[in-house]
């Protein structure tokens, strides 16, 4: 706008990089299976005599259209005259924020921030929240194995101290990817010569991606950036709840609740809200020397009484505690009229929580997050959606294989070919095949796609090239869970987790507001 007179943008959209209703509003990719990426007609003069300055139309072809329909409306137009004629052209005033599209709804700044930290002062819901656990080094920390993580860990931690022994820094350092993954973290733990202790090694259950769970080396060293997380789960046996939400600039928003420690991209860029919080009694020792004590935390409200006072002021006379308030919240999340209402500012920052006028729809949100808080934390022990195999009974197909290669999965896919892929069966491996997926257990969508589509994508066996370490879903199966038909209940279970959530968030109550 600086540097030109007048500005046009002919928006044809075709973004498939969304999903859902957003990816059918988007319609059809103008080069066809060669474009995934949203595409705009741009010409942009410079008129140095011109009185007008940085003076921006805007046309919007429209939703639902296929790449047909939308390349005839081109033709018709013809021009950017053909398309003043018609007065089609929206002329653009970008906002404070020099947003031109996409500008957010001014009231979302009136209601109370779920958090921040830019302004100390700022009335604020919960007294302190974390990002989500940023490792740099995902394939060591992380295994479905057990054993294979501890055996991974113990040969990092060995080259390791080697480098410390050595003497070395970071430029001499031993820079064999299958023996260690650097980090800056862990190059400023050699400089100054800390040895890692192999005896302390603290593996625990934690959530990866939207429902997968694996194991994780829970060590300040190992881990890139630990954050605030030893104030969420301090130890092996800490019981929590935190709110999990999409960060910064995620193309869509959503939320979900985990009772573990979360990956940084369980949720795109993640941060993640805690119902409680945990400060560390004064010991001898460090902060993960006594890991497995119970005695050497104190536990306070993850929720501040300023926030629960914000909510107390419109609701005079009517009892409810914090932890209604943190389910009111998860709630609020799932709305879809919060969600599409406020999607460009949840773009941009974090959410904020606006109080519905009336009590009754206070507590049926939070009724309702409750709900779904319950669906998405014990997921594995839902009654499994009863799909139909296309083999039938198991037992004769069974009668020469173990349960281990039985059930064993590599690869989930669709059926149908590629491009025309049917989704309401699903090829689990040569042994199974599933049919009859219901297409609205597609609808639930969670951190950018469905959730039965994270399933798919995780339950596999993978080898990273640069470390040679194995990931392999079935260990966790077999080892963990001692069922090696878990990849396969899990699927169904999230069906049904699915099924279960569009029910509550579609009978959620308007925000009123």
């Amino acid at each position: 706008v600086d540097e030109f007179s007048k500005i046009y943008i002919f928006h044809l959209r075709g973004n498939q990089r969304t999903q859902g209703e957003t990816s059918r509003k988007e319609g059809g990719k103008i080069f066809g299976s060669g474009s995934r990426s949203p595409i705009s007609i741009n010409i942009l003069v410079r008129n140095p005599n011109s009185p007008d300055n940085g003076k921006i139309f805007f046309h919007d072809i429209g939703d639902y259209l296929d790449r047909n329909q939308k390349l005839s409306i081109v033709e018709n137009f013809k021009s950017i005259a053909g398309i003043f004629a018609k007065n089609k052209w929206r002329i653009l005033k970008p906002d404070e924020n020099n947003d031109w599209v996409n500008q957010g709804e001014k009231d979302f700044s009136k209601y109370i921030a779920v958090g921040n930290k830019k302004d100390k002062k700022a009335s604020q819901i919960f007294v302190n929240y974390a990002l989500g656990i940023n490792t740099n080094r995902d394939f060591w920390v992380y295994n479905k194995s057990t054993i294979e993580l501890r055996k991974n860990m113990t040969r990092m931690i060995s080259t390791y101290n080697e480098c410390v022994e050595k003497g070395f820094n970071k430029t001499q350092s031993i820079k064999d990817e299958s023996l260690i993954k650097w980090s800056s973290s862990l190059e400023s733990s050699l400089e100054k010569k800390i040895r890692a202790v192999d005896e302390n090694q603290v593996v625990l259950n934690s959530l990866y991606r939207p429902y997968d769970k694996t194991n994780l080396f829970y060590d300040r060293m190992f881990i890139h950036r630990f954050g605030q997380w030893p104030k969420i789960f301090p130890q092996k046996s800490t019981q929590n709840l935190v709110i999990l939400v999409c960060g910064i600039g995620a193309k869509s928003f959503s939320a979900l609740l985990s009772n573990q420690p979360a990956d940084l991209q369980v949720m795109f860029n993640g941060q993640a809200f805690p119902l409680k919080l945990f400060e560390e009694n004064l010991i001898e020792g460090g902060l993960f020397d006594n890991l497995n004590s119970d005695d050497d935390y104190t536990e306070i409200d993850g929720i501040s009484d300023d926030g629960l006072a914000h909510f107390q002021s419109t609701y005079l006379g009517k009892q409810f505690t914090k932890e209604d308030l943190f389910y009111y919240i998860y709630g609020i999340l799932h709305s879809p009229e919060y969600k599409e209402r406020f999607q460009n500012n949840l773009s941009k920052e974090l959410p904020r929580i606006p109080a519905v006028p009336q009590f009754e729809d206070f507590m049926a949100f939070s009724e309702a997050g409750r709900k779904l808080g319950d669906l998405h934390v014990n997921y594995e022990t839902v009654e499994p959606f009863n799909v139909d195999f296309k083999e039938g009974d198991f037992r004769l197909l069974m009668a020469d294989k173990t349960p281990e290669q039985f059930y064993r999965v590599t690869k989930m896919k669709f059926g149908g070919k590629r491009g025309s892929e049917d989704k309401t069966t699903v090829i689990y491996n040569g042994n199974i095949t599933m049919q009859n997926i219901p297409m609205e257990a597609y609808d639930y969508i969670v951190n950018g796609r469905p959730a039965l589509e994270w399933v798919m994508e995780r339950q596999v066996v993978k080898t990273d090239k640069k470390s040679g370490i194995t990931n392999d879903a079935n260990d966790y199966a077999n080892e963990t869970m001692n069922d090696p038909a878990y990849p396969l209940k899990l699927f169904q279970r999230v069906i049904t987790v699915s099924l279960e959530t569009m029910k509550i968030v579609n009978n959620l109550p308007a925000l009123g507001i």
